[in-house]
């Protein structure tokens, strides 16, 4: 059984960096020449420097632009997750993703720090108001935004959204804040299972919106609002998970699309997919409108490319669809009004920066910048390394392959479309040909997945080493190298749990002290399945939640229960939409749990241990 012990030892392995969560990621490096792993851009207002987040390396760099040479490095206490830069460009403004999450205010001209704020769990995406005396910021893990007052140098407020606030733009009024959360909070056989973006009154701080996406919409990452305020885009993959994942050409299981919000109605305009018939453009990660109004760029984390989209086009051809609806399916909607951008030598690119009329674009995985010219279609490339070459790790190379779409056939998609870019989850139900047509399951987090076999719901792989070399052939639509394969399971297996934001200081809080001890008593059985450290006896069970594309008697895989705080919907169709649900709703025979007879205090009590694990 895990005492409560084991919170302070986990955030004590984040704050060494062997834990990197500024978009959910991990990765183990050489600590003498750690990878930059740039993650976060932004241009001082005078075009001259360009300040680089360093996600693996703890550290913004400051880049000269006329000689493309660093200038000045300003070290961190924690994994830089967003950056975001005064008017007149005296003061950068710096989340630092952990538990515990910090601003660091930085004096840009020395690059020392002259202050920090505290924030929320793993806080980015950091938004300065047009006037310079507000910050707003993402604080992810504890699905809330918070608004500080830079004078006073304090949060002011905390506003809740959905789930997981990953990015934000405000409009050039300061009135609205664009809100995107990175996946839904339902359960996953709802009629509609989408996420949302939010929009925030920043006046009063409320939330006036919840602007749904189209049905499938999920792993947002990007928004940007137009220079003239009256739309905002957002990226997101646009997943066909009601369909069997019988084939993967002309997006049959996951589309990558961009939707285009009207703020003056506060209503979605239309969604549009930045894929081509016969090629993917998987993983569209963060975008961008130039500052004239006259661009959209778009990163592909998965085919490793930008599109450059003629931004009045595009509105002008969306004004004359007649219905929203059609859009979402057209493969040939962008033809004539995009251009794809190879990045090639670039791998992983996902931050970008508009200085002028060139783009410059942060390379997670190759640590480098690509750099191109907008007014020069097709554009020359060019790329700016951030360091010294080094080979990376196995783990590297597995964490890069795990998100790398040109592993899959026609680039539709990389392993992260279905398990988001750090192996987790993305809340849908997926048909996977593993057990058959016509029962679809919800997707499981990958973590402690090699330590816990069977693998699948079902148990029908043997273990996760089969079912990474299955996903390849029969999801991917690939032969790869067999070198591949196990560079993913390195990847996999070096997977470690985040803190739970239930946690109180890195410790159980009281109610989950009850909470635990209900759960290690035979009042309540939990622990005789949910046994050991990984809380799994790797057994299966019929516990009473087949559903109507299952067999009767169907017994599904005991779920190790860490970091289930993450990876709601939950049992094995993703009916249960809260872990509240699993021990009520979903346990009308009592059979995963005696949990019919607690009070409502116990059952609180129950779910807050739980999602402390």
């Amino acid at each position: 059984m895990k005492s409560a012990a084991r919170g302070p030892r986990l955030f004590h392995g984040w704050r060494l960096g062997v834990l990197i969560a500024v978009f959910g990621l991990r990765c183990v490096v050489n600590a003498e020449s750690p990878p930059s792993s740039p993650a976060a851009l932004v241009a001082s207002p005078d075009g001259r420097t360009l300040f680089i987040a360093c996600a693996t390396a703890n550290r913004v760099d400051a880049l000269d632009l006329a000689t493309r040479k660093v200038i000045r490095t300003t070290v961190l206490p924690s994994s830089p997750s967003g950056l975001a830069i005064s008017v007149d460009g005296s003061r950068l403004y710096i989340t630092c993703a952990a538990p515990a999450s910090e601003v660091c205010i930085v004096e840009s001209a020395s690059g020392r720090i002259t202050g920090t704020i505290a924030a929320g769990h793993t806080a980015m995406a950091p938004v300065l108001s047009p006037d310079g005396t507000a910050l707003q910021v993402c604080n992810r893990f504890d699905d809330t935004v918070s608004f500080f007052d830079l004078a006073q140098r304090r949060e002011v407020s905390r506003v809740a959204v959905p789930r997981e606030p990953v990015a934000a733009a405000v409009t050039p009024d300061g009135q609205l804040l664009v809100v995107a959360n990175h996946l839904h909070d339902d359960c996953a056989n709802a009629d509609h299972v989408a996420a949302t973006i939010s929009l925030i009154d920043t006046a009063t701080r409320k939330v006036v919106r919840e602007i749904q996406l189209p049905d499938g919409s999920g792993l947002l990452r990007g928004v940007a609002v137009s220079p003239d305020g009256k739309f905002a885009c957002v990226t997101h993959l646009l997943a066909r998970y009601h369909l069997p994942t019988t084939q993967i050409d002309r997006g049959w299981i996951n589309t990558n699309a961009l939707t285009l919000i009207d703020l003056t109605r506060r209503e979605r305009l239309n969604t549009v997919l930045l894929d081509d018939i016969n090629r993917g453009a998987a993983n569209p990660w963060a975008v961008a409108w130039s500052a004239d109004g006259r661009w959209i760029c778009i990163t592909h984390a998965g085919t490793h490319e930008v599109s450059v989209i003629d931004a009045a086009a595009l509105l002008a051809k969306l004004a004359a669809a007649r219905a929203p609806v059609e859009v979402p399916d057209d493969l040939a909607f962008l033809s004539g009004l995009r251009q794809r951008v190879d990045l090639a030598p670039g791998v992983g690119p996902r931050a970008l920066a508009i200085v002028g009329g060139t783009v410059y674009v942060a390379n997670y995985f190759s640590d480098s910048l690509s750099v191109f010219d907008l007014n020069s279609i097709p554009p020359r490339v060019t790329s700016i390394p951030l360091g010294s070459p080094h080979a990376p790790s196995i783990v590297r190379e597995g964490e890069s392959l795990w998100n790398d779409a040109r592993i899959c056939f026609e680039g539709w998609q990389s392993c992260s479309s279905c398990h988001s870019s750090d192996a987790r989850v993305d809340g849908l139900n997926w048909d996977n040909m593993n057990d058959g047509l016509g029962n679809p399951k919800n997707a499981k987090s990958l973590l402690f997945a090699h330590r816990t076999p069977p693998a699948m719901w079902t148990g029908v792989r043997e273990d996760a080493r089969i079912a990474v070399r299955a996903g390849i052939k029969y999801i991917l639509f690939a032969d790869r190298p067999a070198t591949e394969a196990v560079a993913l399971d390195r990847y996999l297996e070096s997977l470690q749990p985040i803190p739970s934001p239930r946690l109180v200081r890195g410790q159980l809080s009281t109610a989950a002290e009850r909470g635990r001890i209900l759960f290690a008593s035979k009042a309540t059985g939990c622990a005789s399945c949910h046994a050991g450290p990984l809380f799994t006896n790797q057994k299966l069970y019929d516990v009473g939640t087949a559903g109507e594309f299952d067999l009767p008697d169907e017994k599904f895989d005991t779920p190790s229960l860490i970091e289930i705080w993450r990876t709601a919907p939950y049992l094995h169709d993703g009916s249960a939409a809260t872990v509240l649900d699993v021990l009520t709703s979903a346990n009308a025979e009592n059979k995963h749990g005696l949990t019919r007879h607690l009070k409502p205090a116990e059952l609180g009590d129950l779910v807050e241990y739980l999602l402390s694990l």
